[in-house]
């Protein structure tokens, strides 16, 4: 059975939005098991627990979005093959990727476990939830191939325009997720280890989804003699995929240093952030669903040389993504302090409504300025689509530059309340490097090459 779907032709609003809405549904499930997940640590194991997964939330990421800088980096060239229709380049491509994969998966998994303590400690993390963190975040790295294994196949599923595969794959890993929360910490008693198993389980039915369906498509089927590591394909892969992967290592120190800042400020501002950070999903939901969306658009058409068809693709993704940004942000105001509620528990009611109060002003802050981050999502995912990962890494450059400017200088101005900007100002920031980076690229570009029609 092919799942594969060429986006040189076409509406590119029906196609965007088409291979978008999977993505976001999907996205909607996983954020659906992750607030579950939250929900359950901060009502059955209080309000420590949650403190701890949030304190570990920015190194989780530093992690998983290694994995996802090598896996989406890798998908960008077999776009641009697969729109090409050069399936021979498309066969290497995807065998090397795969290899390097395995390699980079390894290296990451190492890196995981030597720094988990060491940047906690540089965290400052307070002590009552430190060996909380650590039973956490050492169940949730030594999934570090299970995690590489699914976005690896769902990148490689995306590129060849294939949406649906990795809806199923996310709605299956959701529910087994949300089922085994509830047996291992409400039943088992397993605490936040339970936690942690429980999604890397879910994760792992959800490669199995991705990579069954990798199997059924011809294209990428291999002999023997294709196997063979390429070498000069792998460098250029590495070169697509270094700078994205070390953009996301950028945005994550900035995120850490963010989080040391919150540390000094207690608990409360800990579970505040926390209980808001796992509504950041939501907020952007849509964003990372567009941006995929036009990495594959982008690319395929790059490869097929249609110039005109992808800047017309993005200005379509701009006006879907600001609207979009305005709904969301708009349903959070209305709905957002009942629902950062639903994460925050403590025995002491004050101190569980200081908690709210924090986590409601800082949501209502990123829902306020939701746009800025869609076109952040739109501009750097098309420049990646067209093969340019230096940008985007700059870009991450701009958003550690503003974070951490502000979060460090902006609260010894106006107090706490400086603490609550850094986000949006980061947004910012990179927006000014990737809406001029992309003009510039697509000139270029139409200078160099013909359009096809």
């Amino acid at each position: 059975m092919q799942s594969v779907k060429n986006m040189t032709s076409g509406s590119p609003l029906r196609i965007l939005f088409s291979f978008a809405l999977p993505l976001m549904v999907g996205n909607v499930f996983q954020q659906l098991y992750t607030m579950v997940d939250s929900m359950v640590v901060g009502n059955q194991l209080g309000l420590n627990a949650l403190a701890a997964i949030g304190n570990g939330e920015w190194l989780n990421w530093l992690v998983l979005s290694l994995i996802q800088g090598f896996a989406q980096g890798f998908s960008i060239r077999l776009a641009q093959d697969f729109g090409a229709n050069n399936i021979e380049k498309l066969k290497r491509s995807f065998v090397t990727s795969f290899r390097l994969s395995i390699i980079c998966s390894a290296g990451v998994l190492c890196f995981a476990f030597a720094s988990l303590k060491p940047i906690l400690h540089l965290l400052n993390t307070p002590a009552k939830i430190f060996p909380i963190t650590v039973t956490y975040l050492s169940v949730i790295f030594a999934g570090v191939p299970i995690v590489m294994a699914y976005n690896f196949a769902a990148s490689v599923l995306r590129s060849l325009g294939d949406s649906q595969t990795p809806l199923r794959a996310m709605i299956a890993a959701s529910i087994c997720n949300i089922v085994l929360d509830l047996l291992f910490v409400m039943v088992f008693k397993w605490g936040v280890a339970g936690a942690a198993a429980a999604t890397l389980i879910g994760q792992l039915l959800s490669a199995v989804i991705c990579y069954l369906s990798l199997k059924k498509i011809e294209i990428i089927r291999t002999q023997k003699q294709e196997r063979r590591f390429d070498g000069a394909i792998a460098a250029k892969l590495m070169k697509l995929a270094m700078p994205f992967a070390f953009q996301n290592v950028i945005i994550s120190v900035g995120g850490l240093v963010v989080q040391f800042v919150i540390n000094g400020c207690g608990v409360l501002y800990i579970a505040g952030f926390t209980a808001t950070n796992k509504l950041y999903g939501i907020l952007e939901i849509a964003a990372i669903s567009y941006g995929f969306a036009l990495t594959t658009y982008v690319g395929q058409n790059y490869g097929a040389g249609k110039i005109k068809r992808i800047t017309k693709g993005v200005h379509t993704a701009v006006i879907m993504g600001v609207t979009t940004a305005a709904v969301i942000g708009a349903a959070m105001f209305l709905f957002g302090k009942v629902i950062v509620g639903a994460f925050i528990s403590s025995e002491d009611p004050k101190e569980a409504a200081a908690a709210v109060k924090i986590a409601y002003h800082y949501l209502s802050i990123m829902s306020a300025f939701l746009p800025i981050l869609y076109l952040l999502h739109i501009y750097r995912s098309s420049l990646q689509g067209l093969g340019d990962t230096v940008m985007p890494m700059v870009s991450g450059g701009a958003e550690l530059v503003m974070r951490i400017t502000t979060i460090i200088f902006l609260p010894k101005l106006i107090g706490t309340e400086g603490l609550f900007w850094a986000e949006v100002l980061a947004w910012a920031g990179a927006d000014m490097v990737l809406i001029t980076s992309y003009y510039i690229e697509t000139a270029r570009i139409k200078k160099r090459y013909l359009e096809k029609i």
